[in-house]
């Protein structure tokens, strides 16, 4: 008897620590969720448009006031809005089966963390910005060519080659090329 109330004691406080744990997985990832969506700045109709990176830039100045690298900076978010689309149609693709956008989603997923990067270092005009824009800038021109090769099968790698062809014309403004 003493031993089930004391199993019975032991598993209510691992069901305790378990969904404690559970709480603040949920409460973590919420909290990602929610700075991602805060740190971008295009809607995900945005990321769907192939004719937004021709108008990236140009409304924000209006409503952020004159930022010396917004245009870099628009530039950065939309690619990772759009990475973002195409990654969860690599995951779903791969999920069927298909294994021909495995390199796809690597090379998105590259560029992700590096156009966030970048979008974070343009807002505050950092020290170090040019040396970064670099090296996004050929993480972006990989990511490009891949997806290039689903281009005319997949719309949303188009949008995403076509962000990182956007992404990096504005690099190379930055960085003087």
């Amino acid at each position: 008897m003493i031993k089930n109330i004391m199993c019975s004691n032991h598993d209510v406080v691992d069901d305790a620590s378990l969904a404690r744990r559970r709480i603040l997985k949920l409460t973590a990832a919420l909290s990602a969720a929610a700075a991602g969506a805060a740190l971008t700045a295009c809607t995900w109709a945005d990321a769907q448009d192939p004719d937004f990176a021709t108008r990236v830039g140009h409304e924000s100045h209006a409503m952020t006031g004159s930022m010396k690298y917004q245009d870099l900076l628009d530039a950065a978010l939309l690619c990772v809005n759009r990475g973002e689309a195409c990654m969860d149609h690599c995951a779903r693709q791969l999920g069927g089966g298909d294994t021909s956008m495995k390199d796809c989603m690597n090379s998105v997923s590259a560029m992700l963390p590096m156009c966030t990067a970048v979008a974070r270092f343009a807002a505050f005009d950092a020290p170090r910005l040019k040396d970064l824009v670099k090296l996004c800038v050929d993480v972006c021109s990989d990511c490009e060519k891949e997806c290039r090769k689903h281009e005319q099968h997949h719309a949303q790698c188009k949008n995403c080659a076509d962000s990182c062809a956007a992404f990096i014309r504005e690099g190379e403004k930055v960085i003087g090329t």
